[in-house]
């Protein structure tokens, strides 16, 4: 029992990474506020360097394959929430819809309102990565990015933005909302890069 106990916790020490607080909750936290969306007028916008630009509606972005994945969070505020269940659109599922150019190294994730994050493209494509419309069994709420979200649950929180509307491909990596505001540009848990410097 004694050695069962200590594989647990080595386990959680693997997953948890370094000052994070584990919660059962899911903490709500964003900047500004929760935008009004009308899903008659939403759409999803793929651009920069790409051979063609495209937009799917509402209704033909959710035609895209779904997929369940289960993964652990991390937000740069330290707290960590483990085994979350998401169901959405994967990233892989996306790119199949679109060629990129080689020259594009970085993506910019546009969401409501004009936020904005940054990501190197080999992270982007990672294959756990997905655009949710459910967390845990039930539909995403409004507060938590309603209605899609990406999740890129190996870098910090922040980076999984909420109420996506877009991606950007580019040449060169560029600062989005958080990064200009002092954050991370790559935000790594496990090497605590919250902020610039780190």
């Amino acid at each position: 029992m004694i050695e069962k106990n200590n594989n647990r916790k080595q386990n959680l020490k693997d997953r948890i990474p370094p000052n994070q607080i584990l919660t059962e909750k899911f903490p709500v936290l964003h900047y500004g506020d929760v935008p009004n969306i009308q899903l008659e007028t939403w759409d999803f916008r793929v651009f920069g360097l790409v051979e063609e630009e495209k937009k799917w509606n509402y209704d033909q972005f959710m035609q895209l394959k779904k997929e369940k994945k289960k993964n652990d969070i991390h937000c740069v505020t330290r707290w960590s929430k483990l085994d979350n269940e998401w169901v959405g659109i994967p990233v892989s599922e996306l790119i199949k819809q679109i060629n990129i150019k080689p020259e594009a190294k970085f993506v910019m994730i546009w969401a409501e309102g004009g936020w904005n994050t940054n990501l190197p493209l080999e992270d982007f494509l990672k294959e756990e990565n997905l655009f949710a419309t459910s967390h845990n069994g039930n539909p995403l709420t409004l507060e938590h990015g309603w209605p899609l979200r990406l999740v890129v649950p190996h870098l910090y929180f922040w980076k999984s933005a909420k109420w996506v509307r877009g991606i950007e491909f580019m040449a060169e990596d560029k600062p989005g909302f958080w990064e200009r505001n002092g954050y991370h540009m790559y935000g790594d848990p496990f090497k605590e890069q919250r902020v610039w410097g780190d």
